[in-house]
């Protein structure tokens, strides 16, 4: 009987000793959990939103972690049970208030399983083979005119041809001449595309080159930005007021995605852009998503964040309350997306993938144009079964999300592409993706050529119809009218037709006087430079004005001209001698 106690004591004692084990193992996993749980959100911040599948995929991750903990821990004590054998596993009986053993594991995997079905479900429920109607329906596109809503003008000053890989290189070359900035910063080889002042510009922050020029320079932060023209291909250095302190280069409670995620826990951000404000001072403009249709599906911007990165402030917006100020609220490819759910799947699932009924999709890059206030991302859009046209293009506002549809049918950007490298093939240059403008009543492609160093070296023009019809030039003014003329002789206009020059733009010269004159042949059209003392080139073609050969060095002239895209040089509208006033000396 004594035997009998003793070892029944030895058992319940065993059994108690396991307990205190089991619960010092689960609390051990739980700190484990925890610690490694906060540096996994402190470095991948994900948001802390049902919405979000990287937080399910950051509650399976924490889950696993635990698992990894418990069962690592575990391993003497089950080690230890399986070789004691004998008095720790004669009794059958659980003592009161232990869970049987393995119930542990099955509760842990229950948990696992919960994000992977919220993940397998959600993605279900959300796709567009159950919800096609709900995806076509998340934008309206409203049908235009191309010639009422982009007339013609005479420079093309609101669109920028110039890409951002360019951009960079132009901006980087800036950045060198100023050894003092380029030995600790670089240029962030983001641009965001803003209009500023009322035309098209390319900005770009520094950041630090690495962790050791972030630990050097922290204390005075990012002293400036460098502001691209894409239009004149031309970039220069701007130093801020107040520098940055939070940027995507820093680090720490400086990163600028740190910043944001711990201001906004809840929120999916989408895209982050660099502007400025109508005075100068810079801003990260955050956009802030929300699925549109079942857990995950059709993610749309219905907020924007305005965060200053020089004080770490920052306001939420409701999308339809965004400052007017602000460019940058969409992307390029969200409104792309967009339009592609839009074309495919109105009229359901399947005919997309076996009908393709009236479906339409656009091409597969997009460029920029400045309207009014905002700017408008363009993109052609052709037939799914077709590869080299067009059935129209569409416009869509970067920040307010409107679209707008053209029915211009013609040639689709890659084959203008190619039309444009082929009329300069010998030089190997390559073309950008080209933007629409209007010249003369026709809807017309324009875009630059660049060399291999990504320098912008042409302009190319090409006619949407009949993108046979093919102009270049070194200057956009060359290109322009070399692109009319062969309009006129292919008699898609007549010479009446011819765009004109509006009167606003005209200014004069009077008595000026000539110091030099040369000829020279570009594209097969001779050309008049006349240099004047003023320190100025002014130029036109021989074929539109003859009487220009009779011009010599010495003279005075009288010229009205308008300014073209290269600073210096003036098209000649009209000229004349001049005619010396009573009084007025000879010089």
């Amino acid at each position: 009987m004594y035997l009998f106690l003793m070892t029944n004591g030895m058992i319940e004692g065993f059994e108690k000793e396991n307990v205190m084990k089991k619960t010092t193992v689960l609390i051990l996993s739980a700190v484990v959990t925890v610690l490694l749980g906060a540096l996994g959100y402190y470095i991948f911040l994900p948001a802390l939103n049902v919405f979000s599948q990287g937080f399910w995929v950051f509650l399976l991750a924490l889950t696993l972690i635990f698992a990894a903990a418990y069962f690592a821990l575990s391993a003497p004590q089950t080690m230890k049970r399986l070789l004691g054998g004998g008095i720790a596993t004669r009794s059958k009986k659980q003592t009161r208030g232990e869970m049987p053993r393995g119930i542990t594991g099955k509760i842990i995997l229950i948990i696992a399983a919960i994000p992977v079905a919220v993940l397998l479900v959600g993605n279900l429920i959300s796709s567009t083979f159950l919800n096609a109607t709900k995806y076509s329906n998340i934008i309206s596109v409203t049908e235009a005119v191309f010639e009422e809503d982009m007339p013609e003008s005479d420079l093309v000053t609101n669109i920028p041809l110039m890409d951002s890989e360019s951009a960079n290189i132009i901006g980087n070359r800036t950045l060198g001449a100023l050894s003092e900035v380029v030995s600790q910063y670089q240029v962030n080889g983001t641009y965001s595309q803003i209009n500023y002042g009322g035309v098209p510009r390319k900005v770009s922050n520094l950041e630090y080159v690495d962790f050791f020029k972030w630990i050097n320079n922290r204390q005075s932060g990012i002293p400036g930005f460098v502001m691209v023209d894409p239009v004149n291909s031309s970039a220069e250095y701007i130093k801020f007021e107040v520098p940055m302190k939070y940027v995507d280069s820093a680090y720490f409670g400086d990163d600028l995605n740190r910043k944001l995620r711990f201001s906004y826990p809840t929120k999916i951000f989408g895209s982050c852009m660099f502007e400025l404000d109508e005075a100068g001072k810079p801003y990260y403009i955050v956009s802030c998503m929300e699925p549109q249709v079942g857990l995950f599906g059709g993610m749309d911007v219905t907020e924007v964040i305005i965060f200053n990165p020089c004080d770490g402030t920052s306001q939420l917006y409701a999308l339809e309350e965004t400052p007017s100020w602000i460019d940058n609220v969409f992307t390029g490819t969200l409104a792309s997306e967009k339009y592609d759910w839009y074309g495919t799947l109105k009229n359901g699932f399947w005919n997309s993938v076996i009908g393709n009924k009236d479906c339409k999709v656009t091409t597969d890059d997009y460029g920029y144009i400045v309207l009014g206030d905002d700017i408008w991302f363009f993109t052609g859009v052709t037939s799914v079964s077709s590869d080299e046209s067009n059935i129209g293009f569409i416009i869509s506002n970067a920040r307010t999300g409107e679209y707008k549809f053209y029915p211009v049918i013609g040639a689709e950007e890659y084959s203008a592409m190619g039309a444009a490298q082929g009329e300069v093939q010998e030089k190997d240059y390559v073309a950008s993706f080209p933007s629409l403008i209007n010249v003369s009543g026709e809807a017309t492609y324009i875009m630059v050529l660049k060399d291999a160093n990504g320098i912008v070296k042409m302009h190319a023009l090409v006619n949407v119809e009949n993108y046979s019809i093919v102009a270049t030039g070194v200057s956009q003014s060359d290109a322009k009218q070399a692109y009319v003329e062969l309009l006129r002789q292919e008699g898609i206009i007549e010479a009446e037709d011819a765009p004109t020059v509006p009167e606003e733009s005209v200014a004069e010269v009077k008595n000026l006087l000539v110091r030099d004159v040369q000829f020279i042949t570009v594209e097969g059209n001779s050309i008049i430079y006349i240099k004047g003392y003023d320190g100025n080139l002014y130029k036109q073609k021989i074929a539109e004005d003859e009487s220009l050969l009779f011009i010599q060095s010495s003279v005075s002239l009288d010229i009205r001209y308008h300014e073209t895209e290269t600073n210096g040089i003036r098209q000649i509208v009209s000229w004349n001698y001049h005619v010396y006033e009573e009084g007025e000396g000879k010089g």
